[in-house]
């Protein structure tokens, strides 16, 4: 299992066991504020997720594509479950889902103290929200979901629409940390 990977369970399993009611729209808006504001504050997501538009706001699609595939990746099929939620309100086609995990046990070691930073502060901020709530506030004027659908579903969203244009942080640094970042993760260095 590679850093990163091991960061993606521990990071899930975080978030299911300090935020209520984590299925599939939950989990998606979760990861994605967790590597957005992690980006906004230091240049770098922590998943290497590309989040794409769909309707109900961003989606990690290669993470999604796995779910409803019934293919759970490796290094999470071991930490995690994912179990059919066959309570819905209204039938929008996608799967519903809610996140389980077969072991409660959190690794740690494997965040940096910033990655552990915005973890907390994402579970913090998000404890309590719904899955309608949070697709809400990703749907906000000028958010890099809202900005991004304009374009059309299934769009790449950009992790620079994260940065403001008051932002202290160097975009050229800004720039490099995320060229270098994609290419540890596309070698499987990280």
């Amino acid at each position: 299992m590679t850093l990163t990977e091991e960061k993606i369970l521990n990071g899930i399993k975080y978030f299911v066991l300090h935020t209520k009611n984590v299925g599939r729209t939950k989990l998606f808006k979760l990861l994605y504020f967790w590597d957005f504001l992690h980006f906004k504050k230091y240049g770098m997501s922590v998943t290497g997720y590309d989040y794409f538009t769909f309707p109900f706001g961003p989606v990690p699609k290669n993470l999604y594509t796995d779910i409803i595939n019934d293919k759970l990746p490796d290094y999470l099929s071991g930490g995690i479950a994912i179990i059919e939620d066959e309570k819905t309100d209204e039938d929008d086609g996608y799967k519903r889902f809610k996140v389980v995990l077969n072991k409660r046990t959190i690794d740690y070691s494997c965040f940096s103290p910033n990655e552990l930073n915005v973890l907390r502060d994402v579970a913090c901020i998000y404890k309590d929200a719904t899955a309608k709530e949070m697709t809400e506030i990703t749907h906000l004027p000028n958010t890099p979901w809202s900005r991004t659908q304009e374009k059309g579903m299934d769009k790449v969203i950009d992790y620079f629409l994260a940065i403001e244009n008051d932002s202290d942080i160097d975009t050229e640094l800004i720039k490099e940390r995320y060229n270098l970042h994609k290419e540890l993760l596309s070698d499987g260095r990280i």
